[in-house]
């Protein structure tokens, strides 16, 4: 029942104080199991939206938390992907969020992640995978392997998961906005806006939609 519960909070998670309930949640069952793969990455995954939403004060440690939890995921079963995604989302935000020693603490485990999920299940989550290694290599500067062609090319592979992908649409935007192409940029943007909510990532969509509005608004 706990479990069904958490996850009712975490599909509430755009209401903050529901999806630090379901963290607390999964954390309670992780302590009493370490060994709780859904608890572990379920947690990872809650600490990762929390880290992106909470209070600027707190978000660092749940990212910390994210990571933590995402390891005890793979400890328990490292031949799937959820553990070893949600370590690289986590150490990804973290990179891009706290400064230059924590990007070259994360970028390269988080790209060993990334490349084990595609490995595992290439379509797991919709590309993710793809779509987050096409984000890494629009981030990380070329003399540390950083590539705007590797960035499309992997963002243009994860939408054949999902064609309505707002967050590899608007992904895909900023790279050819970055190669000045902008027409193209303005076709993706729109095409972020076109997208149909999907019910599992709603908070996500809505938030990919705004962003994408003021990008075109701006150009």
């Amino acid at each position: 029942m706990a479990a069904q519960s958490a996850d009712a909070l975490y599909a509430d998670r755009a209401n903050l104080a529901s999806a630090r309930r379901a963290a607390e949640i999964w954390a309670a069952a992780l302590a009493a199991d370490p060994r709780d793969f859904d608890a572990a990455w379920k947690l990872a995954r809650a600490d990762y939206w929390l880290g992106g939403h909470g209070p600027e004060r707190e978000r660092r440690t749940f990212l910390e938390q994210g990571i933590e939890a995402g390891r005890k995921a793979v400890a328990a079963q490292s031949n799937r992907p959820e553990g070893h995604f949600w370590i690289a989302a986590n150490m990804g935000t973290l990179a891009e969020s706290f400064g230059l020693r924590q990007g070259l603490k994360y970028r390269k485990p988080v790209k060993e992640e990334l490349e084990t999920v595609l490995r595992l299940d290439a379509a797991f989550m919709q590309g993710s995978a793809d779509r987050a290694l096409g984000r890494w290599y629009f981030k990380v500067p070329g003399l540390f392997g950083g590539s705007d062609k590797q960035a499309e090319a992997h963002l243009r592979a994860s939408l054949k998961y999902n064609p309505n992908s707002t967050s590899s649409h608007f992904f895909l935007a900023e790279v050819l906005i970055d190669a000045g192409r902008k027409n193209d940029a303005r076709a993706e943007l729109q095409k972020v806006l076109d997208a149909p909510l999907d019910p599992n990532w709603t908070p996500e969509d809505r938030e990919f939609k705004q962003k994408a509005e003021r990008l075109l608004r701006g150009r």
